[in-house]
């Protein structure tokens, strides 16, 4: 018994140890910080995966308070973000969950994350950094319009259609920074999982994106967020005009990824070049309308059997 506490008291003090250096070099060595906090959650998940979910809370607490000083309160709100992302991680590795479980966990555990710091932050140290970013870019663009004002060609952007777009970044934020943390949430774990795989860890895996299919319901919420739009109008600024564009920019990116994994699906049923993979994500964008089409056909009929048929019989 005292062996296996003091071998716990030497895993939970380098583990401290690693953190608050990692986060010191992503803080500190400007060349390698992006690179470090990569794998700032590292230490924090590798406990996590290997001692109980109170011992790994803890030591998150401890790292992140120790950051503290050597960085005062900006490096320990970081620190607390990649401590979170540590302890969901490394938890759901220990009680043998799904990579997709992970994966919508530690997501879901960072947006409240932000939305608490982001809390704090305007309510105890009057600092709102999405204002405070919208307004840099805003300015930026009105410096860019007055240059362009002083050349006698056709302006790219008047005034009021600068507002009209800003006006609708705001209101989109929501969406925006859900996408954003999400999309942040698969870094990490993308760089983070291979390497407790290597410590010996046993991780989950993705099954391959061609086989990706999202919950039937999308489509249903797709249908009733079209319908509000269609039909009800809601009036800008209001309540409903700001949930309703919200809740279609993340279905938009849903049914996005839904209709690229049936086109990689075909693709790799008519065993196609790898190449044409990466042509199609270039593709993707100014062709949206049609992935997206291609997404909802796919999750509202079974044609992908009926496409396997298809090419096995040739």
């Amino acid at each position: 018994m005292p062996n296996n506490q003091t071998k716990k008291l030497v895993q939970s003090s380098i583990a401290i140890v690693l953190f608050t250096i990692i986060m010191l070099i992503a803080f500190y060595v400007p060349i390698v910080s992006i690179v470090a906090m990569g794998f700032a959650p590292l230490p924090i998940a590798w406990l996590a995966a290997t001692h109980n979910r109170a011992n790994a809370i803890t030591i998150a607490i401890i790292a992140s308070a120790i950051t503290f000083i050597y960085g005062g309160i900006i490096m320990l709100l970081t620190s607390v973000i990649f401590a979170v992302v540590g302890v969901v991680v490394g938890d759901a590795i220990r009680t043998n969950k799904s990579k997709l479980f992970l994966f919508m966990s530690t997501g879901i555990a960072l947006l409240f994350t932000f939305a608490f710091l982001y809390v704090a932050l305007v309510n105890f140290f009057n600092l709102d950094f999405v204002k405070l970013g919208l307004d840099i870019a805003k300015t930026s663009y009105e410096q860019s319009l007055k240059v362009a004002e002083q050349f006698p060609m056709q302006e790219a952007f008047t005034r009021e259609s600068l507002d009209e777009m800003f006006r609708m970044m705001e209101v989109a934020m929501p969406s925006t920074i859900t996408i954003s943390v999400f999309a942040l949430t698969f870094v990490l774990i993308s760089i983070n999982l291979p390497l407790l795989k290597r410590f010996g860890i046993d991780v989950p895996k993705f099954a391959s994106f061609k086989m990706m299919r999202l919950p039937r319901a999308v489509l249903w919420y797709y249908l009733i967020v079209l319908s509000i739009n269609l039909f009800v109008q809601p009036e800008v600024g209001t309540f409903l005009y700001v949930a309703v564009l919200n809740a279609s920019v993340v279905l938009w990116l849903l049914l996005t990824l839904q209709g690229l994994s049936f086109i990689f699906f075909l693709l790799d049923e008519y065993k196609s070049p790898g190449f044409l993979k990466g042509l199609v994500v270039l593709i993707a964008l100014p062709l949206y309308s049609f992935i997206i089409l291609l997404g909802i056909i796919d999750l509202g009929f079974n044609i992908r059997e009926y496409m396997k048929d298809k090419i096995q019989k040739k």
